[in-house]
């Protein structure tokens, strides 16, 4: 019988496999929002995926002063979403939750919800130290360990942060320590800050006598110079020469999901060497009709380098 993803989790296992996504606007109608969910339940049923990522987003306004590619709009909440419009597809559902917008108590009731139920959830902190927060992510944390057993949570891993920072890797133990039973990291295209960050978590870990648990890479398909800004105005860390690559390309798209799986093949591999479980997630940071597809055509795509490279420990 197919493990459930609590199972798969606890049980550290690599090659897990995700797709991510944000809600529909806020502003369309029930009717559309339905409409949307219905296409999206449609593209995704049948890829068999460990979870399904639904994201909360920020606005991030403070984060940095270029000016966004693509305005804010806010988005359904993705408890909302989940509940209401994607009861169809049997999958389990990781939410993204923006701690900082909850009051204590506020994120009490929110904890406590469907406590008879496996749930699942990446808390995010705020977006810069400039933003104003009402709860922090170490607060998250012990609240949720006293009040649902059942809500296994994660966190986000940033690697190219650790070009810079060279602690990434102590967020991430530090995170574990406060329950963390999984990561997710943003888009990656930088290889060697992801390689950098591997080596120093499983080194760090070895020596510490500390096991290391899954961390998803998370994969998005570029498909046009618009979305290439968009990526780098979210501080994804894309090398200039591929960068130049994906410009100058004649058919973009192509040739960054061809980067994808490179990128990712190689940083499964050496997960593998050194017996990190990798996992992968994948999303469309586009809502174009041809990247949502060539999303769900690498899911298919890194499905199977994932059983080619491991296996049996693939169940």
């Amino acid at each position: 019988m197919e493990q459930m993803l609590r199972d798969k989790l606890l049980a550290r296992k690599p090659g897990l496999i995700s797709y991510g996504m944000t809600p529909p606007k806020a502003t369309h109608t029930p009717e559309k929002i339905a409409e949307i969910a219905q296409k999206q339940c449609e593209r995704l049923r049948d890829l068999d995926l460990d979870a399904l990522i639904l994201y909360d987003v920020q606005e991030e306004a403070d984060r940095i002063e270029q000016e966004r590619p693509f305005p804010y709009l806010q988005t359904v909440s993705p408890d909302t979403y989940s509940k209401q419009y994607l009861n169809e597809l049997h999958v389990p559902k990781i939410i993204y939750n923006c701690v900082g917008n909850y009051s204590r108590e506020a994120f009490i009731d929110w904890a406590r919800k469907d406590a008879d139920q496996d749930r699942y959830s990446v808390f995010v902190g705020s977006s810069s130290s400039k933003q104003q927060v009402h709860l922090g992510l170490s607060d998250a944390y012990q609240l949720s360990e006293a009040h649902n057993d059942n809500l296994i949570f994660g966190g986000v891993v940033i690697p190219e942060r650790h070009l810079s920072k060279q602690d990434e890797h102590l967020r991430v133990v530090s995170k574990m320590k406060n329950g963390c039973d999984f990561f997710v990291t943003q888009a990656i295209y930088n290889v060697e800050a992801s390689k950098n960050f591997l080596s120093d978590y499983f080194y760090y870990c070895s020596e510490n006598g500390i096991d290391m648990v899954p961390i998803l890479f998370n994969l998005a398909p570029c498909g046009s110079t618009k979305t290439l800004e968009f990526m780098k105005w979210l501080g994804i860390s894309i090398p200039k020469w591929l960068e130049n690559d994906l410009k100058y390309s004649s058919d973009v798209l192509d040739q960054s999901i061809r980067h994808c799986q490179k990128i990712f093949e190689e940083i499964l591999e050496y997960g593998i060497e050194k017996g990190i479980p990798i996992g992968c997630s994948i999303e469309s940071v586009s809502t174009r009709k041809v990247e949502i597809d060539a999303s769900v055509e690498l899911v298919k795509n890194i499905k199977s380098l994932l059983g080619k490279k491991l296996g049996s420990s693939v169940v």
